[in-house]
This record gives structure tokens, sequence and C-alpha cells, in this order.
């Protein structure tokens, strides 16, 4: 079962009007930083979603209840890298992980906007949901603080492996928050099986991007 009143958020237009001629880059502020994504066509990951935007704008507002700094923070289908940049700026050591053909821009991405900040340098590294994760993210050493995930959940064929990933990394003490666009009955249906899961809980809604933003937590027995 699902908890929590959420807040009504809009997300802000926060992006700054591109002063580069090439249409793949796009200008964002988050605390009080200047942000400059590169977009991919090629690849739905490496596009900014509006999940993201809504999970970038909260954790931005909401420091004191979520404080990033010098947690361990990673990153699932981190896409072009933008949440993994925030949490970054917010004082975290992020991992930001993606599938193998998504790195390249994720990478560039990542060390362009971080390089000359004084926080703890992000890694980025491969991950497919649900595949290998005992011999890469081994228990005993990989433990996280925060799992964040945004617009994971759309008309694909790896749901079932992504909760698995869920799983796998939620262990208590572990806050998983996860944003998405809701359009497709599968959205519901993966909801209602991370509710059967974990202790679920809506933080906000985004009702003009049709955006849910989650937190969920291990079940302690």
């Amino acid at each position: 079962s699902l908890t929590g009143a959420p807040v009504t958020l809009k997300i802000l237009e926060n992006w700054v009007p591109r002063v580069s001629p090439y249409f793949d880059k796009e200008h964002y502020t988050y605390a009080g930083h200047r942000i400059v994504i590169q977009e991919s066509i090629e690849y739905l990951g490496a596009v900014v979603w509006p999940g993201a935007l809504a999970l970038c704008q909260y954790l931005e507002s909401n420091q004191e209840q979520f404080n990033l700094k010098d947690k361990k923070v990673l990153e699932i289908g981190a896409g072009t890298g933008l949440v993994s940049i925030v949490a970054c700026i917010l004082g975290a050591y992020v991992t930001a992980t993606d599938l193998p053909e998504v790195l390249e821009n994720l990478s560039y991405n990542i060390s362009r906007n971080t390089r000359n900040m004084n926080t703890h340098k992000p890694e980025v590294r491969k991950l497919i949901w649900g595949e290998g994760l005992n011999e890469d993210f081994p228990v005993s050493t990989h433990h996280y603080d925060f799992i964040l995930a945004t617009d994971v959940v759309y008309h694909h064929t790896a749901l079932d492996p992504l909760l698995a990933t869920m799983e796998y990394f939620c262990k208590p003490g572990t806050v998983l928050l996860w944003a998405n666009k809701f359009r497709f009955s599968t959205d519901y249906e993966f909801l209602e099986k991370l509710c059967n899961i974990f202790n679920t809980e809506i933080l906000a809604e985004f009702p003009e991007a049709n955006v849910k933003l989650f937190k969920a937590t291990v079940r302690e027995n």
C-alpha cells in the first residue's frame, strides 16, 4: 500500500535559453551551478526526460529532508547524467550507471560539468539491470545511502530485471527515490509491484508533466 500525501509541484522552467548554436545541448541551473547537457538523439537514455527535472528540483529544494552530503548515491539508468551531476553538486559520492552504449555521452556530460567543482569525483559504470550484480557490485563492498531512478519505467521488457535490481541495491537504511512520467498501465503495474516489496510513499506530483515521485525503503522484518 502507498502512504503519504504528495505535495503538488510544477516543474520550474529553470533551463537557460541556449546560447550554443547546437540543437543537442540544453542548459540548466541547479543549486547555483550552470549545467550543460549534451543529448543524443540516437538513444532513449540520452535525452533529458521530465522525471529527471522533477527529481533534480526536489533534491535541490529538500536538502534538509534528503541530505546528500558525503552520502553514497547510485543512479540507475542515468541517461544524460543530469540527476547524477546535481547529486554531485549537492555533495554526494555518486556512481552513475547505464547501458554500455549510453556510457560515452554520460561520462562526457558528468566529467564536463563536475571537473572544476570542489566535490567528490563521480564514477560512471556499466549496469545492465538484473545482470552480473553480485560480480560487479558485491554487497560486501557496495552499500548505498540513496538509489536514484528517473523515467526508468516505460514500454520495455526489462521491468522485472529493473525491479530485481532495485531490490538488490536497497538494503536496510537505503532510500530509493524514483520519479516517473505515468503514461501506460505498465507504469501502474510496476508501482503496484514496488509497493508489494517496499515501504512506498508518494512525495510529490507534478500534474502538468504527469510525473510522480516516490520514496521506497526496504521492509524490516
